[in-house]
């Protein structure tokens, strides 16, 4: 089944493909072929309607302190990010790529040029980029709270646990970036690197989807599945796309069930510090995925009870149906985003404190 009908009336079984009018398809042909990386990136200065700027390097040395360590704020497959101030007194974020790293240039442009066609409050912003000699770089929207990861996996006093409510906002928030991508952007796009380092947070926790470099222009016409090799993190990856290389929209849906059980238990998707059976998030939860009764006992510890007992029980349903091994089965992330809908409209509510008879 594709829809969330035990406990949600208005789901749909198909979503209608919306047309955006800011240019998405207008400029999908530079996707076409990003091997010749120079040339594009040339010729992406030079066009008048691009909104992102082209900067020097020097700008973003002097906005960084000379890449100073004092302000890096983050590392991964492209480079390190350092937090910046340009000339404007803009604070922005600076992925510099590391030239020894596994993502090189294709990735660079891929980056660059999903970010300028597309445009949504849940994906991060793109101000500019620097394409200096062999020098890459981008320049974000500075996220003040930085990721998901940082906050779910790293909990301390100055980064306390996540309650319920923000969670399900998270959540909800991803999946609308993801709607926006499949639903909206035409021709559609494949994320295929959904996870938690990759949710960046504003002050109020509001979720943008980062680093597009691994993004692909998903089927058209009676296209069913993209034929491409295997990325993504480990874990994350749907298991039929990991078998064969045929990459689909319900690629993304699986990944993002993932995201989704990881927010439900506070794990994540691998970790070798814990004992055997207890290392592949996917293989502990399912047990519990499948019996209703044990829906309680995937709940994340540091959440100390605090939730809505419906609205988790939803949530459990909903990221299990993502979670289906074939893909036909799992629902559409506009489906999703119904569900999710539903599930944030029955918030956790602290009982106030009885008052004290006078």
């Amino acid at each position: 089944m594709s829809c969330f009908a035990c406990f949600c009336p208005c789901c749909r079984e198909t979503s209608c493909r919306k047309k955006d009018s800011a240019g998405v398809q207008t400029n999908s042909g530079l996707l076409s072929d990003s091997s010749k990386s120079g040339n594009k990136i040339s010729s992406l200065a030079a066009d008048p309607g691009n909104c992102a700027r082209s900067f020097a390097f020097r700008d973003l040395a002097i906005a960084t302190q000379n890449f100073k360590e004092a302000n890096l704020i983050g590392e991964g497959g492209f480079g390190r990010v350092y937090k910046g101030r340009l000339d404007s007194g803009q604070v922005v974020a600076i992925k510099q790529l590391n030239r020894d790293g596994l993502q090189g240039n294709n990735e660079f442009l891929v980056e660059v040029l999903m970010l300028i066609m597309l445009r949504h409050p849940n994906l991060v912003s793109l101000f500019g980029y620097c394409a200096d000699g062999d020098e890459r770089l981008l320049v974000y929207e500075y996220m003040p709270k930085g990721s998901l990861e940082d906050h779910l996996f790293n909990p301390s006093p100055v980064k306390p646990p996540l309650e319920w409510n923000t969670r399900m906002k998270i959540a909800l928030g991803v999946a609308r970036g993801l709607t926006y991508l499949h639903d909206v952007a035409n021709p559609p796009v494949i994320y295929r690197d959904m996870k938690a380092a990759n949710v960046l947070l504003s002050n109020d926790f509001d979720p943008k989807l980062s680093d597009f470099g691994l993004a692909k222009l998903g089927p058209v016409g009676d296209n069913t599945h993209v034929s491409t090799r295997v990325m993504g993190t480990y874990g994350y990856c749907a298991p039929d796309y990991a078998m064969t290389g045929k990459l689909t929209l319900k690629s993304d849906v699986y990944s993002f069930g993932v995201l989704l059980l990881e927010l439900i238990t506070g794990r994540r998707v691998f970790d070798s510090s814990k004992c055997g059976g207890e290392q592949n998030l996917i293989i502990w939860a399912r047990p519990f995925l499948n019996d209703r009764r044990k829906f309680h006992q995937l709940a994340d510890p540091f959440l100390q009870g605090r939730y809505s007992p419906r609205g988790f029980h939803q949530l459990v349903v909903i990221a299990s149906m993502c979670l289906q091994e074939q893909p036909h089965v799992r629902p559409i992330i506009a489906d999703v985003v119904v569900a999710l809908n539903h599930v944030t409209s029955q918030p956790y509510i602290t009982e106030p404190a009885l008052l004290q008879s006078s």
